[in-house]
Protein backbone atom coordinates (compact mmCIF):
# COMPACT_ATOMS: atom_id res chain seq x y z
CA UNK A 1 0.00 0.00 0.00
CA UNK A 2 1.41 3.67 -0.88
CA UNK A 3 2.15 5.94 1.77
CA UNK A 4 -0.97 8.07 2.31
CA UNK A 5 1.66 11.42 2.92
CA UNK A 6 2.71 11.52 -0.61
CA UNK A 7 -0.95 11.31 -1.71
CA UNK A 8 -2.01 13.93 -0.70
CA UNK A 9 0.81 16.58 0.17
CA UNK A 10 1.68 18.81 -2.40
CA UNK A 11 4.18 17.79 -4.48
CA UNK A 12 5.81 19.61 -7.10
CA UNK A 13 6.91 17.40 -10.32
CA UNK A 14 8.79 17.98 -13.55
CA UNK A 15 8.78 15.30 -16.07
CA UNK A 16 11.54 15.68 -18.90
CA UNK A 17 10.99 14.28 -21.97
CA UNK A 18 11.24 15.00 -25.56
CA UNK A 19 8.14 12.83 -26.66
CA UNK A 20 5.17 14.44 -25.92
CA UNK A 21 2.36 11.06 -25.47
CA UNK A 22 4.98 9.71 -23.19
CA UNK A 23 5.15 13.16 -21.30
CA UNK A 24 0.56 12.41 -21.30
CA UNK A 25 1.00 8.69 -20.43
CA UNK A 26 2.97 9.68 -17.02
CA UNK A 27 0.94 12.02 -16.25
CA UNK A 28 -2.30 10.56 -16.67
CA UNK A 29 -1.91 7.27 -15.53
CA UNK A 30 0.87 7.63 -12.58
CA UNK A 31 0.47 11.12 -11.38
CA UNK A 32 -2.81 10.89 -11.47
CA UNK A 33 -2.52 8.73 -8.11
CA UNK A 34 -1.03 12.23 -6.80
CA UNK A 35 -4.32 14.67 -7.26
CA UNK A 36 -2.43 17.36 -5.19
CA UNK A 37 0.72 17.54 -7.24
CA UNK A 38 1.97 20.25 -9.62
CA UNK A 39 3.32 19.21 -12.79
CA UNK A 40 4.80 20.89 -15.01
CA UNK A 41 6.62 19.15 -18.22
CA UNK A 42 9.56 20.16 -20.50
CA UNK A 43 10.36 18.62 -23.59
CA UNK A 44 14.44 19.19 -23.67
CA UNK A 45 17.48 19.15 -21.58
CA UNK A 46 17.82 23.02 -21.70
CA UNK A 47 14.35 23.43 -20.73
CA UNK A 48 14.50 21.57 -17.66
CA UNK A 49 17.53 23.30 -16.35
CA UNK A 50 15.73 26.79 -17.01
CA UNK A 51 12.26 25.63 -15.35
CA UNK A 52 14.27 23.45 -12.26
CA UNK A 53 15.34 26.69 -10.72
CA UNK A 54 11.58 28.37 -10.68
CA UNK A 55 9.65 25.72 -10.70
CA UNK A 56 11.56 24.19 -7.31
CA UNK A 57 10.47 20.42 -7.92
CA UNK A 58 10.41 18.18 -5.31
CA UNK A 59 10.54 15.32 -8.26
CA UNK A 60 12.12 15.37 -11.14
CA UNK A 61 11.42 12.68 -13.82
CA UNK A 62 13.94 12.55 -16.41
CA UNK A 63 14.82 10.56 -19.76
CA UNK A 64 18.32 10.23 -20.72
CA UNK A 65 18.13 10.89 -24.51
CA UNK A 66 17.14 14.14 -24.82
CA UNK A 67 17.64 17.10 -27.33
CA UNK A 68 19.78 19.55 -26.75
CA UNK A 69 21.64 18.78 -23.02
CA UNK A 70 21.27 14.80 -22.18
CA UNK A 71 19.66 13.69 -18.97
CA UNK A 72 22.50 12.95 -17.29
CA UNK A 73 24.23 16.54 -17.63
CA UNK A 74 20.65 18.03 -16.64
CA UNK A 75 20.63 15.65 -13.63
CA UNK A 76 23.98 17.34 -12.88
CA UNK A 77 22.84 21.16 -13.20
CA UNK A 78 19.17 20.60 -11.86
CA UNK A 79 21.09 18.63 -8.78
CA UNK A 80 22.99 22.06 -8.12
CA UNK A 81 20.55 24.63 -8.55
CA UNK A 82 17.54 22.84 -6.94
CA UNK A 83 19.50 20.76 -4.11
CA UNK A 84 16.35 19.37 -2.98
CA UNK A 85 15.07 17.92 -5.78
CA UNK A 86 14.93 14.01 -6.38
CA UNK A 87 16.05 12.93 -9.86
CA UNK A 88 14.19 9.72 -10.98
CA UNK A 89 15.84 8.53 -14.61
CA UNK A 90 12.67 7.19 -16.68
CA UNK A 91 14.42 5.42 -19.69
CA UNK A 92 14.27 3.06 -22.30
CA UNK A 93 18.45 2.95 -21.92
CA UNK A 94 20.17 -0.15 -20.32
CA UNK A 95 22.90 -0.08 -20.80
CA UNK A 96 25.41 -0.84 -17.36
CA UNK A 97 27.66 2.48 -17.66
CA UNK A 98 24.50 4.40 -18.45
CA UNK A 99 22.72 3.21 -15.96
CA UNK A 100 25.73 3.99 -13.23
CA UNK A 101 26.49 7.29 -15.12
CA UNK A 102 22.79 8.46 -13.98
CA UNK A 103 22.74 7.33 -10.63
CA UNK A 104 26.34 8.43 -9.91
CA UNK A 105 24.94 12.40 -11.11
CA UNK A 106 22.61 13.08 -8.31
CA UNK A 107 19.56 10.99 -9.22
CA UNK A 108 18.10 8.78 -6.61
CA UNK A 109 16.45 5.96 -8.74
CA UNK A 110 16.04 4.55 -12.15
CA UNK A 111 13.34 3.43 -13.86
CA UNK A 112 13.12 1.71 -17.73
CA UNK A 113 10.30 2.82 -19.12
CA UNK A 114 9.67 -0.90 -20.30
CA UNK A 115 8.38 -1.45 -16.93
CA UNK A 116 6.82 1.95 -15.99
CA UNK A 117 3.41 0.49 -15.74
CA UNK A 118 4.32 -1.56 -12.32
CA UNK A 119 7.29 -0.03 -11.41
CA UNK A 120 7.26 3.92 -11.92
CA UNK A 121 4.64 4.61 -8.94
CA UNK A 122 6.79 2.68 -6.31
CA UNK A 123 9.62 4.05 -7.57
CA UNK A 124 8.11 7.62 -7.05
CA UNK A 125 6.97 6.94 -3.73
CA UNK A 126 10.68 5.39 -2.72
CA UNK A 127 12.44 8.57 -4.06
CA UNK A 128 10.47 10.83 -2.54
CA UNK A 129 11.15 9.38 0.86
CA UNK A 130 14.77 9.48 -0.03
CA UNK A 131 15.72 5.82 -0.70
CA UNK A 132 17.26 4.57 -4.09
CA UNK A 133 15.29 2.39 -5.94
CA UNK A 134 16.09 0.95 -9.62
CA UNK A 135 14.10 -1.59 -12.07
CA UNK A 136 14.35 -4.62 -11.23
CA UNK A 137 15.53 -5.90 -14.65
CA UNK A 138 19.05 -3.29 -14.38
CA UNK A 139 19.27 -3.95 -10.52
CA UNK A 140 22.17 -6.38 -10.90
CA UNK A 141 24.24 -3.80 -13.02
CA UNK A 142 23.59 -0.49 -11.13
Amino acid sequence: MADASIHNSPVRVLVVDDFEPWRQQVRNSTLRWMPHALVVEASDGLEAVRVAPELQPDLVLLDIGLPSLNGIEVAHRVCKTVPDAKVLFLSQEKDADVVRAALNNGAKGFVLKLDAGSELLPAIEAVLRDEVFVSSRVRDIA
